[in-house]
């Protein structure tokens, strides 16, 4: 396995550092623990609730695609560092399969990362499955640090 090259924040540094800089949200992860975090990377999970089920037993799209962006954002934020305005500027998801009514798994990687702009995949799975449930892309921009133009 390919070493994983060390993240600009820690796990621990990211969690406190959300919590500082959200105020506004009552639990800094939100319904989200970081189950990896590398540069450029992380393995997010989603605990399963029955609360994030929508009419007919799924998991909710809302749900999906808010893991997917949460997920994205830590991995730019892991790569670039500290940069809380970095925003999504695109997501496009993919529905593939009806994910089980477990905890859902969402591993990202960036694909390109640029000055202005960050693009990345996300896979999301059931836990204890191969099969994606969903495939996302997405982009990010950063905004321009002091002394950039």
């Amino acid at each position: 396995m390919q070493e994983m090259a060390a993240p600009k924040l820690t796990r621990k540094e990211l969690t406190e550092l959300l919590r500082d800089g959200f105020p506004e949200i009552s639990n800094a992860m939100g319904n989200y623990e970081i189950d990896e975090l590398w540069y450029g990377g992380c393995r997010l999970r989603h605990p399963f609730s029955e609360n994030s089920l929508r009419p007919g037993g799924t998991l909710s799209g809302t749900t999906m695609m808010s893991l997917a962006d949460f997920a994205m954002y830590i991995a730019v934020l892991s790569a670039i560092g500290w940069v809380p305005l970095a925003v999504t500027t695109n997501l496009t998801i993919n529905f593939l399969k009806k994910p089980a009514p477990r905890d859902l798994l969402a591993a990202v990687r960036l694909i390109k990362l640029g000055k202005r702009l960050a693009v990345g995949e996300v896979d999301i799975r059931s836990e204890g499955e191969e099969d994606l449930v969903a495939h996302v892309t997405s982009t990010y921009s950063i905004p321009p640090q002091s002394g950039q133009r």
